[in-house]
């Protein structure tokens, strides 16, 4: 009867992965055939639309990178007179609110709000909300204080909200300090897969494009429809997502418009980022999963993707229970039928499947030569390792989650990414 139930569960997870491993041929073949038709996958480069712009931008402690965003800022080619610039600084106990308070003086459309200690230090969620209630933009874009926007990313995301199915724009984050060291430079290839295809695809196949967070916005209207971000979850962009298409509404992905990170440089600060990601993307599948399967605003093909989006971190977990039951069959009597199934299935893809659902070889790899980065294809076979060092990362965002639910704790603290501002040395004037 064990023995069955094993099968019968492993079966199911290979199912399951599978799936996400079809979808993300599906994704890489997608973005090829549009390469080959040199084909732009919005279809709006000669749409000419500005509309007044407020850009928030959330920071506690970032003394090292807020003046280097700030900066970015004044070289924005969008016109003045419709820009808006909000610095929420957020508590911050160094010289953050000097800083931004000096570009304030010069720039008049760059306003800093200063929250005390009482009322700030409650997350990023937190402070854009309280950003939000001074925002008087028709779009509302946001970044993060250690981004560096692209001179004309304002007009490349903005032409987009011409369309009223339109709610919201995600453009492209591109990592500033690849070349620091081993860390980086596999961030640095995640992001490659994750928006020049995985994002690319899903905007050119009409399905959910997911809004990171960052280097984006909202139609301000739309925005207020919704009550403005849920500080209640972590992951507030994958819920600001699912809400903006359960609404009704569509996310484009501009891919050309691109934003400079500086990407974690440490496994630790890794573990600690990821693990955020992992436990607010869960909490996010728990508060949509129906929700999705219920909407009438989703067609098939947005909620099957939907739902392969929302359970996507939990895929590292269920590879490392597919391993735990398979080496439990190895040991026991299997039925003859399971023994040829399980024998049948090519190695490479299953090695395929374990390795894909976080990086995947293929579409990280065609990512890279479409971006021109040859040399940086070399790397791509140590994406196991960021793969496998999920797996404990997500493990534990499940459990911690898991306790909280029963025990009814709260575990939205949020652990703020700490920016040295090391990626300066590679933008140039």
């Amino acid at each position: 009867m064990i023995t069955e139930l094993l099968e019968a569960l492993l079966l199911f997870l290979t199912f399951l992965i599978t799936a996400y491993l079809i979808r993300h041929y599906i994704f890489t073949l997608k973005i090829l055939e549009n390469h080959k038709r040199n084909k732009n996958a919005n279809g709006m480069e000669n749409v000419t639309y500005q509309p007044t712009v407020s850009i928030l931008i959330p920071a506690h402690n970032e003394e090292q990178v807020i003046g280097r965003i700030l900066q970015g800022i004044t070289k924005l080619t969008y016109p003045k007179d419709k820009l808006q610039v909000i610095v929420i600084d957020d508590a911050s106990t160094d010289n953050t609110g000097k800083i931004s308070e000096e570009y304030s003086n010069e720039y008049p459309y760059i306003k800093v709000i200063h929250r005390s200690q009482k009322e700030g230090k409650r997350g990023k969620v937190s402070a854009l909300n309280a950003g939000f209630k001074h925002a008087s933009g028709e779009i509302i874009l946001c970044f993060d204080a250690d981004y560096y926007p692209q001179r004309d990313i304002v007009e490349k995301l903005a032409k987009n909200f011409v369309d009223s199915k339109v709610g919201a724009a995600q453009g492209r984050v591109v990592v500033l300090n690849e070349p620091q060291n081993i860390v980086t430079r596999l961030v640095a290839l995640e992001r490659i897969g994750g928006y020049c295809v995985d994002q690319q695809a899903r905007d050119t196949l009409g399905l959910i494009t997911h809004f990171g967070g960052t280097v984006g916005g909202f139609k301000r209207e739309v925005l207020e429809s919704l009550g403005g971000w849920d500080e209640s979850i972590l992951g507030e962009d994958t819920d600001l997502t699912f809400r903006v298409y359960l609404a009704g509404y569509k996310i484009n992905y501009v891919n050309d418009a691109d934003c400079y990170e500086v990407a974690v440089k440490s496994w630790r600060a890794y573990w600690r980022q990821r693990y955020i990601w992992a436990k607010g993307h869960m909490q996010c599948a728990l508060k949509h999963f129906f929700k999705v399967l219920r909407s009438k605003n989703l067609s098939l093909k947005e909620k099957i993707d939907g739902l392969l989006l929302l359970n996507l971190y939990f895929m590292p977990v269920l590879v490392l229970f597919s391993w735990i039951i398979g080496g439990s069959l190895f040991f026991l009597n299997s039925s003859s039928w399971f023994s040829m199934v399980w024998t049948s299935i090519p190695v490479s893809f299953s090695f395929y499947s374990f390795v894909g659902n976080f990086a995947p070889f293929f579409e990280v790899g065609i990512g890279a030569y479409l971006d021109g980065r040859t040399r940086a294809q070399w790397l791509i076979p140590l994406l196991i390792f960021t793969f496998l060092y999920n797996i404990p990362i997500c493990t534990k965002a499940l459990i911690d989650l898991l306790i909280s639910k029963i025990f009814r704790k709260n575990c939205n603290h949020w652990t703020k990414t700490v920016h040295s501002g090391n990626g300066n040395s590679y933008i140039t004037s």
